[in-house]
């Protein structure tokens, strides 16, 4: 029985990849501090079946404390999913601090572990917003021009770069997912189609920073999971960095309207001045996912719409 370590195993990714995980006969050990930045109990409960399981053992540790890390984490582990982070571009902006600690020093730790441990397989959720400005779209992998514009892009680039040190010289196989803003069930309560979802149903008006023209790469959760599993088992190469996205990309003001039909409701629009720390746009060339990979999207927007609204609709029932 293989057996998966997953940091972040609460939040909205992880409680999905630990889903398919125990579907598919894993043992798995989730670490997740269930920091406060939203309500722990969404988390609680997106973990609530998973407890059913022999397989499944829940250590709730702080991964900024190694020694912690070292003493709950004694069994041996075939592969380190990395997806615990302080997440949100403008919360970062705030905090700075704060988020290198969490994101730069915890992937460090993780990494630690491995090192001493000897696991060889360590998947990293890095992110889109490392691409930050850079014109050059879609954004390809190869392209070394990174223009982070927020402390939380800074620290994903962060976790990147410590990811080859540790693969140069430990042997460590490295592979750094790049998400496109994941969206779909359980979707953490403040990203835009969850939050707008819920001031929609509320009749309160939706605010629209900018004009609204900001485009996304919007990727449907069971196809980011289905790209995570896929980098669980690739051996090719020692390190990568590996765009996970939908390649389309989708206006604000498009992407309320399709909310809008999916939900039966019309939106009252407040728009406001643009944010710092939003890029532009988001565009994933995916040639890279689909030749080391075999890795397609394959969930158009509006059929993941239709799909996150189902589930809307259930947690109010």
């Amino acid at each position: 029985m293989k057996h998966a370590l997953v940091t972040g195993g609460a939040g909205f990714i992880g409680s999905h990849l630990i889903d398919r995980l125990l579907a598919e006969g894993w043992a798995v050990t989730n670490v997740d501090s269930f920091d406060p930045f939203y309500d722990p109990a969404i988390k609680r409960k997106n973990i609530a079946a998973h407890l059913d399981y022999e397989r499944y053992r829940l250590v709730e540790v702080d991964i900024r404390e190694l020694s912690m890390l070292r003493q709950a984490l004694a069994d041996d582990y075939d592969v380190i999913v990395h997806l615990a982070a302080r997440a949100g571009v403008r919360p970062s902006i705030q905090d700075p601090l704060g988020y290198q600690e969490v994101n730069v020093t915890g992937t460090q730790n993780l990494l630690e572990l491995a090192r001493e441990r000897g696991i060889r397989q360590f998947v990293f959720a890095s992110s889109s917003s490392v691409y930050g400005v850079n014109p050059n779209v879609p954004w390809r992998e190869d392209d070394c021009v990174l223009r982070p514009i927020s402390p939380y892009a800074s620290t994903k680039v962060s976790g990147e770069l410590l990811g080859h040190v540790y693969s140069h010289l430990y042997g460590i196989r490295f592979i750094a997912l790049r998400f496109f803003t994941v969206y779909g069930p359980r979707q953490r309560p403040d990203l835009a189609i969850h939050k707008f979802a819920r001031r929609m149903l509320r009749g309160e008006p939706v605010p629209i920073y900018g004009d609204g023209m900001s485009r996304r790469d919007y990727t449907y959760i069971d196809d980011i999971v289905d790209g995570v599993r896929r980098a669980m088992d690739y051996a090719a190469t020692s390190y990568e960095i590996i765009n996970l996205g939908n390649q389309q990309t989708v206006s604000l003001l498009e992407m309320v309207r399709a909310l809008e039909e999916a939900l039966g409701v019309r939106a009252r629009l407040e728009f406001l001045p643009a944010q710092p720390g939003d890029v532009p746009q988001t565009w994933a060339d995916m040639g890279k996912a689909e030749q080391l990979l075999g890795f397609k999207s394959r969930t158009p927007f509006r059929e993941g719409l239709k799909r996150f609204v189902e589930w809307i609709a259930a947690q109010a029932s």
